[in-house]
């Protein structure tokens, strides 16, 4: 977020796109790929949706080893191990 704040900045002191990438020592694909993702997004928002995307694989890695137990579970009980 920070970067594309100080990218907003570069913009409107009429430095190209490229250049303030460069400038930035970021892509200019990376520059688009976060504009397209948190452009429109305030500091408070961007932060929760990191928080969030943390705990979604949290949540999938638990998921995931809970599958793994209970597969291992299945083939002890029918003699597989």
């Amino acid at each position: 977020m920070a970067k594309l704040r100080e990218m907003e900045k570069l913009q409107a002191q009429g430095m190209s796109i490229p250049a303030a990438c460069k400038r930035l020592g970021i892509s200019d694909q990376t520059f688009y790929r976060w504009r397209l993702k948190y452009g429109a997004l305030k500091e408070d928002e961007a932060q929760r949706l990191k928080a969030l995307e943390a705990e979604n694989a949290r949540l999938k890695r638990i998921v995931a080893e809970q599958a793994l137990d209970i597969s291992m579970l299945k083939d002890l009980t029918r003699g597989n191990w």
